[in-house]
């Protein structure tokens, strides 16, 4: 037993201790999570304990919690720190085989991989804090975000991340996205830092279904890959967004991810009519339905990552990606008041592109609760330091550009919860340290929820520090010659709330500068976009689409 700040009560009880790993004895155990009520302030007891279980069997996979999260609050550390000890050893099995790969067709270099917070981190760091990749696909899609900021010079965005099953969406400000420590995988709360990212079941192969009181409903069930939607003639018979969007002609079904795949249109029409008899409808109205229910489900999803914490997106960017967003996002836009969408010409594959152009990062983190009158400047630099000091250790011989950034977790006193202050700007050997990072706590307050209490006690629960390792930047797009022969449109037939015949242009073969008006459409090996009426496509230097709506 500990105290609350950490002094030792009573000895580590190694009796009870050889009973628990005994109990243990018949089971088989591949990894064990270690969590002490006061870990985070003393993990001497954690330490023991690890060290007793690699005795009892060796490599076995441990997880302490002063390790994984040592921050305060038991109910998120304790779930953490089983995740961690859950995904690790199979992490731990897959990383392996990877690197031993890799050295057999002889590459010797660092291997990098994915983290939940957006940046990378070596196979030996990422198998000992297994739970900070749970959520690193879709951090990708975000990292990219940041780079198309960094591209494009538009700072505030939005990423629009539609796959075959979900849609993932972000927002980003100045460039830069939010980290949370607020994640939910299932039942389990994994509070180590991570990208904010709101995810939504609605994707190209989401399912539509007609409930009993005749309400058109989209998602969250998908008919994923396999059978996959109707259309792919694989004995899937659910109607799909994918499959509306076939009806209407949207896609072509001899060129679907570049001929690869025949699509089957009679299989399609057979699905959403499906839905039709349901709403006592036609064909075409059903499938525009799907795609009006999704697109709108879409809509709302982004305005919970931006309106309901106090954020206008209608002065914001959309950025799409993802192989089944280019025939939504501009409606999806509309329904938000957002003028300007940017397609990037790898849009199908923005998350693996992401993860080329994101750096090194460690995020340290540690508890010290305190009302901020108590706690002093000296004290709070002592605990920056620390935390500076072992992500630079963790950073190893790496000889780049090291950035530091410094964040508060902090609450009013009576408070249950706590916001992230971040400190950027702010000279921490400043006189009123602690005074400037109050304002900042009581600002950024009133952002997310309206109001501050500048009269109220203050606390400071959580220091972090981000330590990052700048990578080399990634290789600039080859650019596309505003002479580059561009190959003559085709005419096809779409349904935009009656028939219409629209240009059907090859996304990769139009040169820079070369503007078109909507209704048209685009299309590549992977993805196809939709322009709608007054909308303007504008081919950038690099071969993407920018989009301005009218």
């Amino acid at each position: 037993r500990m105290a609350f700040d950490g002094t030792v009560r009573t000895a580590l009880d190694r009796r009870s201790l050889a009973a628990a790993l005994a109990r243990l004895e018949r089971e088989e155990v591949e990894a064990v999570a270690v969590c002490y009520l006061h870990a985070y302030r003393n993990p001497s007891h954690e330490l023991d304990t690890g060290r007793a279980v690699a005795r009892w069997r060796p490599g076995v996979y441990v997880s302490l919690s002063s390790e994984v999260l040592p921050q305060i609050k038991e109910f998120e550390r304790v779930w953490t720190t089983v995740v961690n000890a859950y995904v690790g050893p199979a992490l731990a099995r897959y990383l392996g085989a990877l690197t031993a790969r890799l050295r057999a067709h002889g590459y010797r270099n660092e291997v990098l991989i994915m983290q939940s917070h957006g940046g990378v981190a070596p196979i030996r760091e990422s198998t000992r804090l297994a739970a900070g990749a749970v959520l690193s696909g879709p951090a990708g899609g975000i990292a990219a975000g940041r780079h198309v900021a960094r591209l494009t010079g538009r700072r505030d965005l939005v990423t629009f991340d539609m796959g075959g099953t979900s849609t993932d969406i972000a927002l980003l400000q100045g460039g830069e996205p939010t980290l949370t420590s607020e994640k939910t995988v299932g039942i389990a709360r994994v509070a180590l830092p991570s990208l904010d990212i709101h995810t939504l079941g609605a994707g190209g192969g989401s399912i539509a279904r007609v409930d009993a009181g005749r309400i058109l409903h989209v998602g969250p069930e998908s008919a994923g890959a396999d059978p996959g939607p109707a259309c792919y003639g694989r004995g899937g018979k659910a109607p799909t967004v994918t499959d509306a969007n076939l009806v209407r002609g949207l896609l072509d079904p001899g060129n679907f991810l570049g001929g690869r795949i025949a699509l089957d249109a009679g299989a399609a029409r057979q699905a959403v009519e499906t839905v039709a008899r349901a709403l006592d409808t036609d064909l075409l109205t059903a499938a525009e339905g799907i795609g009006q229910v999704v697109n709108t489900s879409m809509a709302e999803g982004i305005k919970l990552v931006s309106v309901q914490r106090g954020v206008d997106p209608r002065g914001f960017t959309l950025v799409a990606f993802g192989g089944a967003a280019g025939l939504h996002v501009t409606e999806v836009a509309r329904l938000l008041e957002i003028r300007h969408v940017i397609v990037p010409s790898v849009a199908a594959v923005l998350s693996a592109w992401g993860m080329l152009a994101t750096d090194l990062r460690y995020e340290m983190v540690r508890s010290h609760v305190s009302d901020v009158r108590r706690l002093s400047a000296v004290a709070l630099r002592r605990l920056f330091a620390a935390l500076e000091k072992d992500g630079r250790r963790r950073l190893g011989s790496f000889e780049g550009a090291v950035d530091v950034r410094h964040t508060v977790d902090m609450r009013y006193g009576e408070q249950i919860f706590e916001i992230q202050v971040p400190l950027d700007g702010v000279d921490l050997d400043r006189a009123d340290l602690l005074d400037e990072i109050t304002a900042r706590f009581h600002r950024r307050h009133e952002e997310l929820y309206a109001y501050s209490a500048p009269g109220q006690e203050v606390v400071i629960v959580n220091a972090r520090v981000a330590v990052i390792g700048r990578l080399p930047v990634l290789p600039a797009d080859e650019a596309v010659a505003a002479d580059r022969p561009m190959v003559p449109p085709t005419p096809r037939r779409v349904w935009l709330g009656g028939w219409v015949e629209v240009p059907v242009y090859r996304l990769d073969r139009l040169p820079a500068g070369h503007q078109v008006k909507g209704p048209a459409i685009f299309e590549s090996a992977t993805t196809t976009v939709l322009l709608r009426e007054g909308e303007v496509a504008t081919v950038t230097p690099r071969g993407w689409l920018d989009i301005e709506l009218g």
